[in-house]
């Protein structure tokens, strides 16, 4: 037997905590001396403890977790509920650390209003361009960049099994409406016709101002708002949807070379 001191120790909680699951009916002593009341603990209970703790810290009520403890659930059937509730829990820090990103953005572009800024803008001639392509319709803003992702995921395959070849870097195209974003991706083809759900689309010759993105591509809007920033201070008027080519790809990672272009009427 163990004190409740010992039994906090090597469970892991206080003895605030004991005393109060006591209180609760959550994990009562294996006895409890009628003279001093000082409350005594079994190894046979760490099972009880670890369980009520876990669940205590996945979110669930003490009542939630009195009930789930006397429900006479097997081993296997809380494990099975720990586990979902785990994958829940993680996809909500997934959340929660996506808007710190966004947050942290929103931020840096607030700290830079007013300074000089360090990119580089060229107005030139963009060449006429043919991309094999997919494109899908986009509403919520936020979801513009995972829609990229999974939308050149599907491209590469499509490309692969029909045995188009990939040759020259990557490029995408928003062209912006009332209700969201229509996003295409494509590479560049020199074919007129394409399986499956690929579509040619022919980008036309244009002049445009560019700039040069570099590093994660979370962070690719606030050079967008700089481009754009641009067009306007140099009276320059958009003539189409904005483009990007994918010089260099680094997936999770800084290493992202993206060229911008902004074509001009």
């Amino acid at each position: 037997m163990m004190t409740i001191g010992e039994f906090a120790r090597y469970g892991g909680v206080s003895v605030r905590m004991l005393r109060h699951y006591d209180a609760l009916g959550l994990l009562v002593p294996a006895s409890v001396d009628a003279t001093t009341g000082y409350r005594s603990y079994s190894a046979a209970q760490f099972p009880r403890l670890n369980r009520l703790v876990a669940l205590k810290d996945l979110g669930f009520t003490l009542d939630q977790v009195g009930r789930v403890l006397d429900g006479g659930l097997s081993g296997d059937e809380l494990r099975g509920m720990l586990r979902l509730r785990h994958e829940e829990l993680e996809a909500q820090v997934d959340d929660d650390r996506r808007r710190l990103a966004a947050v942290a953005r929103r931020l840096r572009a607030i700290e830079q209003e007013g300074r000089m800024s360090e990119l580089e803008y060229v107005e030139k001639e963009v060449g006429a361009l043919r991309l094999a392509s997919l494109s899908e319709r986009v509403t919520a803003m936020e979801q513009i960049g995972g829609m990229v992702g999974a939308l050149f995921q599907r491209l590469g395959a499509e490309l692969g099994g029909a045995g188009v070849p990939m040759s020259g870097p990557p490029g995408a195209v928003y062209d912006p409406g009332p209700d969201g974003v229509t996003v295409t991706v494509g590479w560049p083809t020199t074919r007129a016709e394409l399986p499956g759900d690929l579509a040619v689309l022919d980008l036309p010759a244009t002049p445009a101002i560019t700039t040069v993105h570099r590093g994660a591509i979370e962070g690719i809007g606030e050079t967008w708002q700089s481009l754009e920033t641009e067009v306007e201070s140099r009276g320059l008027q958009p003539g189409g949807p904005g483009r990007e080519v994918y010089l260099e790809s680094d997936p999770g990672g800084e290493g992202w070379v993206v060229e911008l272009q902004q074509p001009l009427r």
